[in-house]
């Protein structure tokens, strides 16, 4: 990590955009430090798409700043990009190509010479495990080797900010494991920092900090285990057809908080087990199932924005 001399590799400062009538960022402001992974946190129709293309300079700023180790956007967009590299959501390999010949292409995109840059092209297909199938055609790789190739790609310029959208698009749990898996080995190695948007818990718990965006604002920000334990306690999540009258009925018998969203109650407690017996022996006819657990992400969520995590369809503009 940096030290607070260094200053961060990422600054975001009171940023806004709107689409029209639309309001996609609402005075957004973080920072990123040196040699992190920062998630974008939220679910479609958040902002973090925005967010991201203006970070990646794909969109010009409305209102606010960004910064790139230093680079305004405003003032110093050129130097800034050559910092960063990027992995977009949609697949940007061309098919009918070899895995070596994409990335010579993209070598030749930033003017890298071909015979100077084969050494770094070998190292990082080394890197992210797929040396062996420099020869082969992109077509016939499965999804998560693709992915593997296209952080090659957008590490070839060797950027100090490495920035990827959705990264775990249409890959299974393993895949997106292993891919995870070599994120992480070239953070280290290459004391490289990362920012990455997603929609999934699991992804965002791999982060050092996260920021979770909804409806253009942001809501919650620090450490994944931090967030969670602001919360406290275990959460009883209860399955029942009418949740709005069994929360209220769990309210006025036991003089505790609940959370209604679709089909279920939700309660945060501290010895939650030992609600358990108790619920249902109250309710029982009105009980399908009740679940203990530990606050997760998703519960810093609704604790913040009072519902659920749903992945909305966002704008087709710009979530």
């Amino acid at each position: 990590m940096n030290s607070p001399a260094e200053g961060p590799a990422l600054d975001v400062r009171d940023v806004s955009y709107r689409y029209g009538s639309r309001q996609a960022l609402n005075n957004i402001g973080f920072d990123v430090r040196t040699g992190e992974i920062f998630a974008l946190l939220g679910p479609n129709g958040g902002g973090k798409s925005t967010l991201f293309r203006l970070i990646a300079t794909l969109m010009p700023l409305q209102a606010g700043e960004v910064a790139i180790f230093g680079c305004r956007l405003r003032t110093a967009v050129h130097p800034a990009r050559r910092h960063i590299g990027v992995v977009f959501q949609a697949p940007s390999l061309d098919r009918k190509l070899t895995v070596l010949e994409n990335m010579q292409h993209q070598a030749a995109l930033y003017g890298l010479g071909r015979r100077a840059v084969r050494p770094r092209i070998d190292a990082l297909l080394e890197q992210v495990g797929v040396a062996d199938r420099r020869n082969e055609f992109v077509e016939s790789l499965s999804g998560g080797l693709r992915r593997r190739v296209e952080l090659a790609k957008g590490m070839l310029h060797e950027p100090r900010l490495l920035l990827m959208d959705e990264p775990s698009t249409g890959l299974d749990p393993g895949a997106r494991g292993e891919f995870w898996n070599y994120v992480e080995r070239i953070r280290a190695e290459r004391q490289m920092t990362v920012v990455l948007t997603t929609h999934l818990m699991d992804e965002a718990e791999r982060a050092d900090r996260i920021a979770i965006l909804d409806q253009g604002r942001l809501v919650a920000l620090g450490a994944p285990a931090a967030l969670r334990a602001e919360l406290g306690g275990d959460t009883l999540t209860i399955e029942t057809d009418h949740p709005e009258q069994l929360a209220e009925d769990i309210e006025r018998q036991f003089a505790i908080g609940t959370r209604v969203l679709p089909g279920i109650v939700r309660l945060e407690l501290p010895h939650g087990s030992q609600w358990v017996v108790r619920l249902v022996e109250a309710f029982p006819e009105r009980i399908r199932s009740i679940t203990l657990g530990k606050p997760t992400l998703e519960d810093v969520f609704i604790a913040r924005t009072g519902r659920g995590f749903m992945a909305e369809e966002g704008d087709a503009r710009g979530e």
